[in-house]
């Protein structure tokens, strides 16, 4: 019987764990990185290990330095949770070699389908071998791990050699292993998954469909169960061919086997052998709790002989410190408050945490269930809408957008949603009165230098700017005996922290919290600008400036000043949150200045480089 349980994981799903594990009376132990040091999740652990360092190829992916921690916590067993060491079989044995229980298959269960190559050779799918101009578009894609990383499109030739470096870089990064393999590119497919569930008995649980397929990067953004619109029949061999996949392997635990669906027509992807980000719609539709089942199942205990039958509808949304306009990149800084109402929320979050720069920037899951999807979706829109985020701009917006898109509520989505309907998701949607009531809220308990006086006066100005996209703003407000007032609306009330406004016989309400220069107003983020822009702080043209805190891991080759570039050109590579991130030359010019170098931490707003057309 587990008695003490090792999480060899961080953030939301070490937290996640951690609640199943206080439910059910086991201790719980945490590893952290020095970046991760007072991280809610070892806040919450009975016991938390040292792993020195803050990139994960020196903490959360040594296996060896997470099996001592275990042995020297005291734990008796250890969950990898999802992504790192998740799906790794050598450390799967290690683990068990030290005499802890694995939550989880069998190594050689994870040997035969972690690897994307292998598992594709189980169930009959060979890699394509030498591309040719008839093979494309291509997938480039890491043969371990998930999560997006390490997949790159390939629609030109030419392209290929360098996506296939970036890939092999990203996945060490990400995983420890550099494999990476070529399959066609489905395009505009839907992203169809089943949740397993086997035990050590022969009894294996399809537990229901999940779509996936709104995504970012390869990357999924909303997920839901059941899998909308699924004929019985598609329904049925969907599940022969993930017992299939379970059976061939001999798995026990939690598992899932990924599908693109196109016409009708299922076409196997990979089988992940961990517990999933999305796991929560499916516990939400059967009324489960897959971390107990995973650990029932590591301690023996057979599975009753059927699930119990799903109920309702579920969704989850993915909550990510990104700017989606801004080509999703990562956003750094402390997240001063979150709170998402009437829905279950996972996070690896609390107030006043900072997000840095290297993991993967998911603040949160938020979850909605309802007895039907029409109204699921609804209640997760709404409650995305209201939510309280201060700190990094996110893709809040882009959710509750999302949400509420005919091609979604329709459930005619597919993974090409995002290329066709990014610019409209992104599109700036300013709040008109958001800006005068920061401005109101900055003003209250001020009165004019002097005192009022029974005369005219000209108005108070403060510029705001709307984040993320950068729509600047100037608002005028006045001092009168009566109070605060400003043209074209009525001031009903106005303090630091809640303004009420009406305009054309409508009153709105707004709720302002300021932290430094941002102002956050409802779900509006704005900056306090001074009154007159500082003229040197404005860029020489065509400087590149860093989009995101990280390390320069690469330079194109040959680069140096006084080269000739093309617009669009790569020049150099970011890595930030596990990602690489790609930097184009602005125009077709000359490069002047080229301040980047392999190894270089860079904040953001760093000058790169500078290209002169």
């Amino acid at each position: 019987m587990i008695s003490s349980l090792l999480v060899a994981n961080r953030g939301e799903i070490a937290r996640r764990i951690f609640r199943t594990c206080r439910d059910l009376g086991i201790s719980t132990v945490a590893v952290h990185s020095d970046a991760d040091a007072d991280a809610p999740h070892v806040k919450e652990a009975d016991a938390a290990v040292r792993l020195p360092g803050d990139a994960p190829a020196d903490t959360y992916l040594r296996g060896d330095l997470i099996v001592k921690a275990a042995l020297d916590a005291g734990a008796d067993a250890v969950h990898p949770g999802y992504g790192f060491l998740s799906e790794n079989a050598e450390f799967a044995a290690a683990v068990a070699d030290a005499g802890l229980t694995w939550i989880g298959p069998p190594p050689a269960a994870i040997e035969a389908m972690a690897s994307k190559t292998r598992a594709k050779e189980l169930m009959g799918i060979a890699p394509l071998g030498e591309v040719t101009e008839d093979d494309l578009p291509v997938l480039v894609k890491a043969a371990a791990g998930g999560g997006g990383r390490g997949m790159r499109v390939v629609r030109e030739l030419r392209q290929l050699e360098g996506e296939l470096e970036a890939a092999r870089a990203e996945a060490r990064s990400a995983f420890g292993d550099g494999e990476v393999f070529v399959e066609p590119y489905i395009e505009n497919g839907r992203h169809v998954e089943v949740q397993i569930l086997a035990d050590a008995h022969g009894t294996v649980w399809p537990l229901g469909t999940r779509d996936c397929s709104l995504q970012r990067r390869h990357q999924k953004v909303i997920e839901e169960a059941p899998a909308p619109g699924l004929t019985p029949e598609l329904t049925a061999e969907l599940y022969e061919m993930a017992i299939r996949a379970a059976r061939a392997t001999d798995y026990r635990g939690a598992g899932t086997v990924e599908f693109l669906v196109v016409d009708g027509t299922a076409h196997f992807l990979e089988m992940n052998t961990r517990l999933q980000v999305e796991h929560p719609v499916t516990e939400e539709i059967f009324g489960i709790d897959l971390v107990a089942l995973q650990l029932s199942v590591a301690e023996g205990e057979a599975l009753p002989e059927a699930p119990p039958e799903p109920r309702g509808h579920a969704v989850e949304a993915r909550l990510y410190a990104e700017d989606p306009a801004a080509g999703w990149a990562p956003q750094t800084g402390t997240l001063h408050g979150l709170s998402v109402p009437g829905v279950r929320l996972d996070s690896g979050y609390a107030d006043g945490d900072t997000i840095g720069i290297h993991y993967d920037p998911m603040l949160a899951k938020a979850v909605a269930w309802a007895p039907t999807r029409t109204a699921a979706v609804r209640k997760l829109a709404g409650a995305l809408e209201r939510a309280r985020i201060h700190g990094p701009v996110t893709n809040r917006d882009l959710l509750v957008r999302s949400l509420r898109h005919p091609e979604f509520t329709e459930a005619r989505m597919d993974t090409g949603f995002y290329d066709r309907h990014l610019p409209a998701l992104t599109a700036a949607e300013p709040d008109p009165y958001a800006p005068l009531a920061a401005a109101l809220a900055d003003a209250h308990g001020r009165s004019r230098f002097g005192g009022w006086r029974n005369v005219y006066s000209q108005p108070q100005v403060k510029r705001y700017r709307t984040e993320p996209d950068g729509t600047e703003h100037e608002v005028r407000y006045r001092h009168t005996r009566d109070g605060l007032a400003a043209e074209g609306v009525v001031v009903v009330h106005a303090d630091a922290a809640r303004v009420v406004l009406e305009a054309d016989g409508v009153r709105r309400t707004y709720e302002v919290t300021v932290h430094g220069d941002r102002v956050y107003v409802g779900s509006t983020t704005l900056t306090a600008l001074p009154r007159f822009p500082d003229p040197a702080a404005r860029q020489e043209p065509g400087s590149l400036l860093a989009p995101m805190p990280g390390t320069v891991v690469r330079v194109a080759d040959g680069l140096a000043e006084g080269a000739a570039v093309e617009a669009g050109q790569p020049l150099l590579w970011l890595e930030a949150m596990k990602m690489e991130h790609k930097i184009t030359a602005p125009a077709t010019g000359t490069l002047t200045a080229l301040h980047a170098e392999p190894g270089r931490q860079v904040e953001v707003g760093a000058l790169l480089a500078v290209v002169s057309d």
